[in-house]
């Protein structure tokens, strides 16, 4: 019972001081439920409230960050472990990235529009690299029958110069097929955030005389669904095996 009475009257003596709960823990322990029926009444100056406001408000903001750090590291993990399990890409394999890529970001042949040439669009370099090498090592197509439209909002026609050499140095592609841009209007009120230097518009990559090859990836596209989705024929084996060479699309 002395102890008892020794430890609370310790604890009192600790929080007059300005020290925490979990300070007084390190030196008293004791069941924090005890320690918080010790200290209920105990009255405290306006400056030991402050300090200990204070050191709360400091244990949060080391808290926050060190599982900011704890995201940031299991994060950078996961993405390393995903980068490594894509060890190779067969030519089939890319066949069919580009005619996924195309059936969700290219523009689709109409009825009411026959025609129509294939046209990708994206923001994204990377995913614009990708269609690119798409066209060029699976596809064949020339270089000279590729032409690109940039897309930029009216706010950034200054930066029209600075966008098209951004898209010049990453696609590889000669200035001559980056003649064209067309300006968006602006929203009196946005919440855009596409509105820093870090904004290089869309891309549009277009192919000259590429009707029949439209109608082509529309095909193939389709044979993306009859072998994955219901009623398919999926699990059936492949027209073409994991890194055959021999496959001219």
């Amino acid at each position: 019972m002395i102890k008892k009475e020794e430890e609370k009257l310790e604890a009192i003596r600790l929080r007059k001081l300005g020290l925490s709960y979990s300070e007084i823990l390190t030196k008293v322990p004791v069941a924090k439920s005890s320690l918080g029926l010790w200290l209920k009444s105990v009255g405290l100056s306006k400056k030991i409230k402050y300090n200990l406001t204070e050191k709360k408000r400091l244990a949060g903001l080391r808290g926050a960050q060190k599982r900011h750090e704890q995201r940031i590291s299991l994060t950078k993990k996961i993405l390393y472990n995903a980068e490594n399990e894509i060890k190779y890409i067969s030519k089939r394999e890319l066949w069919l990235i580009g005619v996924c890529l195309y059936w969700a970001e290219g523009s689709k042949e109409k009825e009411r529009h026959p025609g129509s040439n294939v046209q990708f669009s994206n923001s994204d370099p990377k995913m614009i690299l990708l269609f690119l090498k798409w066209l060029d090592e699976t596809c064949k197509i020339p270089q000279n029958m590729i032409y690109f439209d940039i897309y930029i909002h009216e706010s950034h026609r200054k930066r029209v110069d600075l966008v098209k050499e951004f898209w010049r140095n990453c696609t590889g592609y000669p200035k001559e097929q980056f003649d064209h841009v067309y300006y968006k209007k602006n929203k009196i009120r946005t919440k855009r955030i596409n509105i820093g230097d870090s904004y290089y518009g869309v891309v549009k990559v277009r192919v000259r005389r590429s009707s029949a090859f439209l109608r082509r990836i529309a095909g193939w596209i389709e044979g993306v669904c009859d072998v994955t989705l219901p009623g398919g024929v999926f699990g059936n084996t492949p027209a073409f095996e994991a890194g055959d060479t021999r496959f001219e699309p």
